[in-house]
């Protein structure tokens, strides 16, 4: 069981840039109640993309895949607020008020929340709390958060079924989620995990259906991306390879040349 230390730890984040900030790619353990305060997010699951603007909510729902790109407004910061629901506050939480997911949740990543004064109220309460994720706090914290909790529901009753479904992924179709998910660099295992299966299992289904390893596959799918990308859409290099999973320029630029026998920068000028 997670210390209640360990929790407050990460129960409030303010972010805050001074320049464009492509934060990569993310796996979304936890459910993620947040508030632009400054700013412009571009968030995209491989399915949908979202805009978010100065005072805009969201619920950034728990096991999904996302990419993030912050935008500060001109000559400001880009600044969010954002509070943690851990699983283990919720089941607690659950238990003491008897809640309970009643239906099946949307499958969205991401909720939009319309404001009202109730959201804003608790939000503007979290200015005292910005330095206070630390040792001795913990109680404080802990309750910040439960009361974030009920503001969601009393705003948002249909929440409920996502706060409170505390089920695991379930196995779906491999190939149509790798071929939707690819260029998200994350470990196998999240993979695995993502489409209800063991690490075992995913490899073994992998390599049925694709007929390579997985991490052969991956490369070989995010420089065909990459190609079609910088000759057909003249892209440069330098805006793909992180788009694509790649960890660095110069290991992009040598995997893209020994599979396509010319340098990446080549293509573009053909």
């Amino acid at each position: 069981m997670t210390s209640l230390q360990e929790k407050a730890s990460r129960a409030f984040t303010y972010s805050c840039y001074h320049s464009r900030n492509r934060s990569g790619e993310q796996f979304v353990a936890e459910h993620v109640f947040s508030y632009q305060i400054a700013g412009t997010l571009a968030v995209e699951d491989g399915n949908q993309t979202w805009f978010f603007r100065e005072g805009d909510f969201r619920l950034v729902r728990r096991n999904h895949l996302l990419k993030f790109v912050k935008e500060p407004p001109a000559g400001g910061e880009f600044k969010s607020v954002s509070v943690f629901l851990d699983q283990e506050t919720l089941r607690d939480f659950s238990i003491e008020y008897g809640y309970k997911a009643e239906k099946s949740p949307a499958s969205n990543a991401i909720i939009s929340l319309h404001a009202n004064p109730l959201l804003l109220g608790f939000i503007n309460s979290l200015g005292p709390y910005q330095d206070l994720n630390q040792s001795g706090n913990e109680n404080l914290l802990h309750l910040k958060r439960r009361e974030a909790i009920l503001v969601l529901l009393q705003t948002n009753p249909e929440l409920q079924s996502i706060l409170f479904d505390f089920s695991e992924p379930g196995k779906i179709d491999l190939e149509a989620f790798m071929h939707r998910n690819f260029h998200f660099n994350v470990e196998l295992k999240r993979f695995a995990y993502l489409t209800g299966r063991s690490l075992a299992t995913f490899k073994r289904d992998f390599e049925k259906i694709f007929h390579l390893s997985p991490s052969r596959w991956l490369q070989q799918r995010r420089l065909q991306e990459a190609h079609y990308l910088i000759k057909e859409k003249k892209k440069a290099p330098s805006e793909v390879y992180l788009d694509l999973g790649f960890e660095d320029l110069s290991h992009f630029s040598f995997a893209f040349k020994k599979m396509f026998g010319v340098a990446p920068t080549k293509i573009l000028q053909t």
